[in-house]
Order: C-alpha cells, then structure tokens, then sequence
C-alpha cells in the first residue's frame, strides 16, 4: 500500500481525571526516524497507547501506514511492532517457546531472523526470560519485533534503563532496520542523547500540549543558548526568549531564533544548543527564572 506518513494524528484528544491530551497533531514520515520527547506525565504514553489500540481516544483521527485505525485498526496493526520498557512475555518462558508462540499469531513471522538476532545478541534460547538481566529482555523484545517484516516500530521509553554499550548497539539495529527507506520508527525515550544520534524528527509534548515537530537538524541550528551577565540579560526583551537560568554569576537563556537573537543583541555569546536544552528550558518557561 502507498501512503506518505506511516504515522498520522490529527487533533487527538484524551481526558483524564487531572490530564487532558490537548488536540495534538502531528506526521512520521515514511522512511523516517522520529523522537518522541517530554517529561513524565507529559502524554507520550498516552499518544502511543492510542496509536495501538490500547485506549480510546475521545476525538481525533489516526492513521497507521495510510490506514485510519478506526476503521482497519487491525490491519494497520499486522505491520506494526511495539516495544515497551517493561517484558511482555512470561518469566517462565524461553526464547525457543516465545518463537513458537509468535509464529502463530504474526503472518509473516520469520524464525531464521528471530534465532540471527538471538546470535546476535549473545542471547541463550533456553534460558527462561525471567533470569534474563534488564537489557537482555530488551534485546529479546528488539529481536522479536524486527521478526515479523514489520513496517513500522513504536516504542515507549524502550531504552530507559540500559547502560551506554547496549544502548548503542540497540540504536546501531534500528539504523540497520531503517535502510530499505520504507520502514519509519516512533521513538519515545527520555535519553535526548539518544534521539539527537539517530533522529531524524523530533516532536515535543509538555503537560499534554504539543509545543513542537520538525526536523531535528532544523530545530537544533535555530535555537541557541545565550550565556551572559545580569547587566546584558536586563537588555532582553521576554518576548524574544523562552525562558531563562539566573544564577548570582550570570544567565543562560534559551532563544528560539539564534540569527535574529544574534543580529538583535550584538555582543552577547550565543553557542548552538541540544535536545535536553530545549525541553529544559521549554518545561520551565512560565516561570520568571529557574535556577
């Protein structure tokens, strides 16, 4: 099937008692790599969960692989892998058994590329899951989603946890998964690091509202982070940054357009930012300063 977007969401809308997922909307381009960021609570998971099946939104539309979920949600679904930070799978289970099992319920499930990944990642196949250590069930998750020809990964803070070796191994697979050009990913992970490595788009959600969605390398070359004394931070108009760190030595604020900041206040060091910067300074941006 032909379709742009492997992901689409518009307006998506879910009230809880104290939270509301406030109409958001945005695209995962086929082909593409998008990081899903925000702090806890901010409505991640609950995106994902709507995205899968697993809660009913009360308004929006979706799209999976060009395919509205309300109407073919599990077709859409049969091309889709999800991966979440906690094991799916029985403690008393092993790897042979969970191939056994998965046969049954994915069409184009593939044991050969199921044990290679096993091989891959150092993993025994008789061992139970429930002895495994934290990032051997994670790779196990990885190597059961990469088995079924899927064409598109969803994951939920699937690297949270992991130290810096296995993450990378695990980021150098997705990259890998990513070649043909007709597979796309939804990452959602707070390792900012992560996302900054493989990402091509990132989208950013705070207290259940979007605050933005783009490319990556276009969101990292506009912002900057301005590093000054007090006497220059008086100069500043609010408008022109999102938000500021006054400290009794100086201020660091973060501007939305670092050429115009530049052109604006001529003389201050203004340096290129990152990923965990940007939400840092966003998550803290109604207050007056933060420290």
């Amino acid at each position: 099937m032909d379709y742009e977007n492997a992901i689409e969401i518009n307006n998506l809308t879910k009230r809880y008692d104290g939270f509301t997922l406030d109409n958001i909307s945005f695209s995962v381009p086929k082909g593409s790599i998008m990081g899903f960021i925000g702090q806890n609570g901010a409505g991640k998971t609950t995106t994902i969960n709507s995205l899968l099946g697993i809660v009913n939104p009360d308004g929006g539309e979706i799209k999976l692989l060009g395919l509205d979920v309300k109407e073919h949600g599990d077709e859409a679904k049969k091309e889709v892998a999800a991966i979440f930070d906690l094991l799916p799978f029985n403690d008393d289970l092993n790897a042979t058994q969970i191939s056994r099992m998965l046969r049954g319920l994915w069409k184009e499930w593939n044991d050969e590329t199921f044990r290679n990944y096993l091989e891959r990642f150092r993993l025994p196949s008789k061992k139970k899951v429930g002895d495994f250590s934290k990032g051997m069930k994670m790779k196990l998750q990885i190597a059961a989603a990469l088995s079924h020809n899927a064409k598109l990964l969803i994951m939920d803070e699937a690297t949270t946890g992991l130290d810096p070796v296995v993450r990378n191994e695990i980021l150098d697979i997705f990259l890998e998964y990513m070649q043909d050009g007709e597979r796309s990913i939804l990452m959602s992970s707070h390792i900012t690091s992560d996302l900054e490595h493989i990402a091509d788009m990132v989208t950013f959600i705070d207290k259940g509202r979007l605050l933005l969605s783009g490319y990556k390398d276009e969101i990292l070359d506009s912002y900057g982070m301005v590093k000054c004394g007090k006497s220059d931070f008086s100069e500043f108009s609010r408008e022109d940054y999102i938000a500021a760190r006054v400290t009794d030595f100086g201020a660091q604020l973060l501007v939305p357009d670092r050429a115009a900041a530049e052109k604006k206040y001529s003389g201050v060091m203004i340096e290129k930012t990152s990923l965990e910067e940007i939400m840092l300074y966003y998550v803290n941006r109604e207050r007056e300063s933060f420290r």
